[in-house]
């Protein structure tokens, strides 16, 4: 447990540790690319994470819980375009209110996504408008509840007869892994925290 997370997750602190950084190598061939948002914002001095619950209606990883985003357009210049433009589209949520901090490093999920997160503080509050195609609901944590890793574990997932190892992160009857985890565990990285005993690398796969 942080002893002092208001200061430790400061929006000084973040932008000190964030920024954006040069163009990732490129997807394998066949690999779909796709940009996410990594929202935060402030609350009562603390730094907090939203996610998104999709719905049981989209295409792939049905009722995950995710960071909005998704599929890169032919007309997207770049992945931050992406991730903004498909985080309006799925909350409602204006480009221009979001300060993106920086950019964390792309990941290969085993359903063939090739997924570049970037973190953006957004404002609080604000009135969210969910697209009830893509998302059954909003959910905010506390950035400091990601640094116990009394909630995180690992485990074996078998997709489509391969098989890998997945990280988890628990609360309550929330669960949030795979792709979700991997982005979340880069980020926590950035910041000089390693929940996962031995994965100092966010090396857990899904």
């Amino acid at each position: 447990m942080l002893k002092n997370p208001m200061s430790r997750f400061s929006l000084n602190f973040l932008k000190e540790r964030l920024s954006l950084e040069p163009p990732l190598p490129a997807p394998e061939e066949g690999m779909v690319s796709a940009g996410v948002l990594l929202p935060l914002f402030l609350k009562n001095g603390m730094s907090h994470v939203l996610f998104t619950q999709r719905t049981l209606t989209v295409k792939d990883h049905k009722g995950q819980i995710s960071f909005p985003g998704g599929v890169q357009h032919p007309e997207d210049p770049d992945l931050l375009t992406t991730a903004l433009r498909e985080t309006q589209e799925e909350i409602g949520l204006e480009p221009q209110v979001v300060e993106v901090l920086g950019s964390l490093k792309s990941i290969a999920t085993i359903t063939g996504y090739w997924v570049t997160g970037y973190v953006g503080v957004i404002p609080h509050p604000y009135e969210f408008h969910l697209n009830p195609r893509e998302v059954a609901r909003l959910l905010f944590f506390p950035l400091e509840g990601f640094c116990e890793s009394q909630r995180w574990s690992t485990g074996n997932y078998t997709y489509q007869g391969r098989h890998t190892r997945v990280c988890y992160w628990t609360h309550d009857k929330t669960v949030i892994w795979g792709a979700t985890a991997r982005i979340l565990l880069h980020f926590l990285a950035r910041l000089g925290e390693h929940p996962v005993p031995g994965d100092r690398e966010a090396t857990c796969l899904d």
